[in-house]
Order: structure tokens, then C-alpha cells, then sequence
């Protein structure tokens, strides 16, 4: 019997597992069928990217039950990634980037769910956006329902 070829959250979630619970990278690779995954390898990117040691892990902002955000830092490289999941009622997030080294300029690359994304209509809505950021900055990101985002932040 062949499987259902949707996903059972939207797209972004999936590539911010890796930050928010140990295992998940392999987690993520099984978790839905191969063909959900080819048409958007630029989104896969960012598990590529994705170290597997921290040396540090930031808490930016929760509410049990209803999102969670947190930044890591790679153990190897001054590079941060950021990973957030929301519930079914999605979220916009405000994030201070004031744990990056102050003075230092990084490259934020942003995988966030589409405008017309949501988990159970348009899982596999999404963007990708650059854009230079410091210590001051603030970034502002809305989730869709049982979406997320995730951010790399490379180091210049």
C-alpha cells in the first residue's frame, strides 16, 4: 500500500528539528516520503549546514505548548543557527540577535514559512531570504500553523 506523499507539518518545522531535539537530523530524513523532499533542496540546505556539536544554546523565547525558539552556537566555527517551532495557531516572532559578538557582522540566511504556508493546507510553502545582520538587530518572523522557521548565521 503506498503511503500518503504529504506532510504532516509544514515544511520549516522539519528543518528546525535538529536544533530544537537531539537525533532528529536522521529523524527528519525518514520522517516523510523521499519525493516530499527533492523539489526543495534548497530548503535541505540548511541540514546540510547543520553541525552536530554546540558549544553554546540560547533560549530566545517559549511558551509551553505554543512555540519555542533557540539559537546554537557551532562548537567549531563562530556560525549560530536558530530553530523554532509553533502549534497549530502559528506565531510571529521578534528576535533580538544580541548573543551574536558584538562588532562582528554575519550573514543571516532565513528559511521561513511561506505567506500561504499552514501545516495542514500548504505544508511545503516557503522562503529563503539573506540579509546582513549584527549583534543590534532584530529580526521579526511569522510561523505559520505548525510551522517554524530556521536561520543560519555565518560569520563574515
Amino acid at each position: 500500500m503506498k503511503q500518503p506523499s504529504f506532510l504532516q507539518t509544514a515544511l520549516l518545522l522539519l528543518l528546525a528539528m535538529p536544533l530544537l531535539a537531539w537525533g532528529q537530523t536522521a529523524n527528519n530524513a525518514s520522517h516523510n516520503l523521499k519525493e516530499n523532499y527533492e523539489a526543495h533542496m534548497d530548503a535541505f540546505q540548511f541540514i546540510k549546514d547543520v553541525p552536530v556539536d554546540w558549544q553554546q544554546s540560547v533560549y530566545l523565547e517559549a511558551e509551553p505548548g505554543d512555540y519555542v525558539t533557540i539559537a546554537r552556537k557551532d562548537k567549531h566555527s563562530e556560525d549560530w543557527y536558530v530553530g523554532s517551532s509553533v502549534d497549530e495557531n502559528g506565531h510571529t516572532s521578534v528576535l533580538k540577535l544580541d548573543f551574536l559578538t558584538p562588532g562582528e557582522k554575519y550573514e543571516a540566511t532565513i528559511y521561513a514559512d511561506g505567506k500561504d504556508a499552514s501545516w495542514e493546507h500548504n505544508p511545503q510553502s516557503y522562503q529563503i531570504t539573506q540579509k546582513k545582520v549584527t549583534s543590534k538587530s532584530t529580526l521579526t518572523i511569522r510561523s505559520a500553523s505548525g510551522g517554524g522557521f530556521a536561520i543560519r548565521l555565518r560569520k563574515l
